[in-house]
């Protein structure tokens, strides 16, 4: 009696081809998942940048204007990671005694989120 043990080269890829169309299948929808979570990432660093804004304004009168994400985490002695390895860049324009406008902006494309100092959410806006 004579029993080979292993597949056949049609079972091998009937395998390769149900395993390609999951792909196919579920891909999109992890890019989807990963662009709304780096999203939720700037949002939440741009609600941590607007509470240090406010303590720095109450211990120093006033705002102060930062134009780069090395800016921001020196003068609100904050740590938002930098460098071209990172998903988001930050800046603080439009300072006055009473105003300002956080921003930050993706590194791999063009999309950009603003909060000033008396919004609870982000919007989409321009760098």
């Amino acid at each position: 009696m004579n029993i080979e043990k292993g597949f056949s080269l049609v079972e091998l890829i009937i395998v390769c081809v149900i395993i390609g169309v999951l792909m196919s299948i579920a891909m999109p929808t992890f890019f989807a998942t990963r662009e709304k979570a780096l999203d939720n990432e700037a949002k939440a660093s741009l609600r941590l940048i607007q509470s240090a804004q406010k303590a720095y304004r109450m211990e120093n009168g006033g705002y102060i204007a930062c134009t780069t994400t090395g800016g921001v985490n020196t003068s609100l002695r904050l740590y938002l990671p930098t460098g071209a390895s990172r998903s988001w860049n930050y800046k603080v324009d439009g300072v006055d005694a009473t105003s300002f406008v956080d921003k930050a902006k993706r590194t791999s494309d063009s999309r950009v989120w603003c909060m000033n100092q008396g919004a609870d959410t982000a919007t989409s806006c321009t760098w």
